[in-house]
C-alpha cells in the first residue's frame, strides 16, 4: 500500500514542519485556560519582549497571529500598504512565486523581478530600479530571505546597502519563514521594516503561530495603508496591548506554552550558537550531497543554505519517486521538488532542533 510508510521511528528531514523537541511536547500537553486569566496576559507579555531577541530588534513591535506564514505574509502587506502601491519583489522559487501571487490578489502593483531558479534575487536589477525611480513611486521592495523551494538565501545586508546608498524610503518587507532562529538575521542592523516567521520551522513547533515584527516605521506606515484588513490588523493588537491583556482573538493556549518552551531551548543554546549549529550541519549536507556525486540545485556559494539543501538528481530519475521510496522503505521524509522544479530536485531540510544524528 502506497500510503504505508516503512516500519521504525518515523524520521522528518522536510524543511517544515519540523521535528519538535520533547521539551516542547511537554509544555503543550495541557489543558485550555481563559486567556483573560491574570496568567495568559502575564506569559504573553514575557512571550513578546523575548520574541524580539530571535529577530535581534529592540525598536521593533512583534504580534503573535493565530495563522500560518501565509496569513503572516498578508498582515505584513495590508498593514503597511495601499492598493495600487508599487511593490518590486524578487520571484526565485515557489514561496516567493506564491508571495507574489498573494501581493496581485491584493491589488498591488506588483514590479517582478525574476530569476532562474536556483538563483538568488537580482541585486544589479534593484540598484537600476532604485536609481531611476527619483520620485519614490516604489514603496516597498519584498524578498523572500531564504527561499525553501531552492535552498537560495538572499543578501539583506546588501539590500539595505542598496536602500540606504540612494537614500530611498521604500518599506523592506522580508519573509524570513524558514531563515529567523536558524540563519543570521538582524531586523535593527539591516533596517528590515517587517519580518516575519512562522512556529512551524527553526523554532520547532506546530504549525499555527504567524510571527510578525514590525518596525517604528512600519507601524508608521499603518496609519495611512488603505488596504482592508479585519483578522489581521495590528491595530487591534495594539489596542489590546495597552490594556495590559494583548488578545483581540482567541489564542492557541498550547502554542502559547509550546513557544516559552521553544524559546527557552533556544536562548539556553545562545541564539548564535543555534546559527552556527545550522551552519555546520548545513555545510555537512552539502558535503554529503558532493560524496553522492549529485549537485546542488544553488548556483553559486554566496546562496547556499543552512536550513535547507535542494539535490538535483540526473535527468533519467524522477526525484519524486526518490522521495516515495524513503518514504515507503526507511520511514524517511524528504522534501518534493516543487513546482519548475519538480521531479528534478528533492530537499533535505536541516533546521530546527536537531543535531548530527537527528
Amino acid at each position: 500500500m502506497d500510503y504505508v510508510n516503512g516500519p521504525g521511528r518515523h524520521h522528518l528531514f522536510v524543511p517544515g514542519p519540523v521535528n519538535i523537541p520533547e521539551p516542547v511536547i511537554r509544555a503543550m500537553n495541557r489543558n485550555n485556560e481563559d486567556y483573560r486569566s491574570p496568567a495568559i496576559p502575564a506569559m504573553t507579555k514575557v512571550l513578546l519582549e523575548d520574541v524580539k531577541m530571535i529577530f535581534k530588534t529592540t525598536s521593533g513591535t512583534p504580534f503573535l497571529i493565530p495563522t500560518t506564514g501565509t496569513g503572516a505574509w498578508e498582515s505584513a502587506l495590508t498593514n503597511t500598504l495601499s492598493p495600487g502601491d508599487r511593490i518590486v519583489s524578487f520571484l526565485i522559487g515557489q514561496f516567493s512565486l506564491l508571495w507574489i501571487d498573494q501581493q496581485q490578489r491584493l491589488k498591488f502593483n506588483v514590479d517582478v523581478v525574476e530569476s532562474d531558479w536556483g538563483q538568488g534575487a537580482n541585486l544589479e536589477v534593484l540598484e537600476a530600479k532604485l536609481a531611476e525611480d527619483r520620485a519614490h513611486s516604489i514603496k516597498a521592495i519584498c524578498i523572500v530571505h531564504n527561499e525553501t523551494a531552492t535552498g537560495v538565501t538572499n543578501n539583506l545586508a546588501k539590500v539595505r546597502q542598496l536602500l540606504d546608498d540612494y537614500g530611498h524610503p521604500a518599506l523592506l518587507l522580508v519573509d524570513g519563514v524558514s531563515s529567523i532562529c536558524a540563519l543570521d538575521f538582524r531586523m535593527d542592523e539591516w533596517g528590515v521594516d517587517v519580518a516575519l516567521t512562522g512556529s512551524q520551522k527553526a523554532l520547532s513547533l506546530p504549525t499555527g503561530i504567524g510571527i510578525v515584527c514590525a518596525s517604528p516605521k512600519a507601524l508608521e506606515a499603518s496609519k495611512s495603508a488603505k488596504s482592508v484588513r479585519v483578522f489581521f490588523d495590528w491595530n487591534d493588537y495594539l489596542k489590546f496591548y495597552k490594556l495590559g491583556t494583548y488578545w483581540p482573538y482567541t489564542p492557541s493556549i498550547q502554542l502559547l506554552y509550546g513557544l516559552r518552551a521553544a524559546l527557552d531551548l533556544i536562548f539556553e543554546e545562545g541564539l548564535d550558537n543555534v546559527i552556527a549549529r545550522h551552519s555546520r550541519l548545513g555545510k555537512a549536507t552539502r558535503l554529503a550531497v558532493e560524496a553522492w556525486g549529485l549537485k546542488n540545485c544553488t548556483q553559486k556559494e554566496e546562496w547556499y543554505s543552512d536550513t535547507v539543501t535542494a539535490v538535483l538528481v540526473p535527468p533519467y530519475i524522477d526525484s519524486t519517486e526518490i522521495v516515495k521510496r524513503a518514504w515507503k522503505r526507511y520511514n524517511l521524509s524528504l522534501g518534493l521538488g516543487l513546482n519548475k522544479v519538480a521531479g528534478k530536485v528533492f530537499r533535505i531540510g536541516h533546521l530546527g532542533n536537531l543535531n548530527e544524528v537527528l
